[in-house]
């Protein structure tokens, strides 16, 4: 059976994950919490976190906060200011190859790399979303009317992908053919580069809010019903005419607020709006329950690298990591 080790903060769990073997939880108090063979709390924010992100080599947590400050912390506690916005709340944030960071306020992203140098992308209308390329230094930008791809690096074009509506969030596939959006209203929007070919995923009854990829990039699972719902990537035209795979329904009242795949199998952690936490695997969709209701929403989920342990977080300040057999 899996085992829990729970924590309670004072605040609501924006995020948790692992510094290694270090779990961490970011509060919306501005604080993280490292739990490991040391522990540590760590002041990051003076107000809240406002998002997390681990780095692409899993050594650091980057986080950002209502007091405009882009902050960096090791396993060990140590913590570096990145850069700050004086009176701007960065709630917008990614991160990178080679430590490159994207962070946004308002109509303006910016980039920061390894050396300290930025770069500024001014929009005409709110970012929405960040999200770096899974390959070189190409960013995502998700704004109104869709979104757009900037290579930071270079001063060419950028590439223009438009549809109607807010665009919220932004992920790329991990085979960077496909970029998709989340958007204001239920449904999710993506595009295959190759062509720009249009693709539209929709029938969620709320809006989703968390998206995870699964190895290899074969489903892109999502929140926002009553069942997390994986849209198929691996034919040649995406998700368009496939019908998407539906883990874990426990009922109409029961919506799937957060989810995560596995870092190496076919496998999906799923939270709920009541608390619980679930464990489903893709080829029969046989189901395990990491952690009953209770707290609040789910708000962050979390494998370790290895896939032997999850760290979750909820709206009303529980937390904890959960061990796997």
């Amino acid at each position: 059976m899996p085992t829990l080790a729970p924590q309670t903060f004072d605040a609501f769990v924006v995020s948790a994950g692992f510094l290694g073997d270090t779990a961490f939880f970011a509060l919306g108090d501005g604080t993280v919490h490292l739990i490991g063979a040391q522990n540590h709390v760590v002041q990051a924010h003076k107000g809240s976190v406002l998002a997390a992100c681990v780095s692409r080599d899993g050594r650091h947590l980057v986080t950002s906060g209502d007091d405009g400050r882009v902050m960096q912390i090791g396993e060990d506690g140590a913590l570096e200011c990145l850069a700050e916005r004086p009176r701007k709340w960065i709630d917008i944030l990614a991160t990178g190859p080679d430590g490159a960071v994207a962070f946004a306020s308002g109509r303006t992203a910016w980039t920061r790399d390894r050396t300290g140098a930025e770069k500024e992308f001014p929009m005409e209308r709110a970012v929405g979303g960040l999200a770096f390329a899974p390959k070189g230094m190409r960013l995502a930008v998700a704004r109104y009317g869709g979104a757009t791809l900037f290579w930071v690096n270079t001063a060419g074009k950028p590439t223009e992908l438009s549809w109607a509506g807010a665009h919220n969030g932004i992920t790329w596939s991990p085979d960077g053919k496909y970029v998709v959006t989340t958007m204001q209203e239920n449904a999710l929007h993506g595009w295959r580069l190759a062509d720009g070919q249009d693709m539209r995923m929709t029938g969620y009854p709320a809006k989703i809010k968390a998206t995870s990829w699964s190895t290899r990039g074969r489903y892109l699972a999502t929140s926002g019903a009553g069942a997390a719902i994986l849209w198929p990537f691996s034919g040649k035209n995406g998700p368009m005419g496939q019908t998407p795979l539906q883990l874990g329904a426990m009922g109409e009242d029961a919506l799937v607020s957060m989810v995560a795949c596995h870092p190496d199998e076919d496998a999906l952690a799923i939270g709920y709006q009541d608390g619980m936490v679930l464990a489903s695997r893709f080829e029969d969709g046989a189901e395990r329950v990491l952690r009953r209701p209770g707290e609040g929403p789910v708000t962050t989920l979390s494998w370790s690298k290895d896939g032997m342990k999850v760290a979750f977080g909820t709206e009303g300040g529980a937390g904890g990591v959960i061990s796997l057999p």
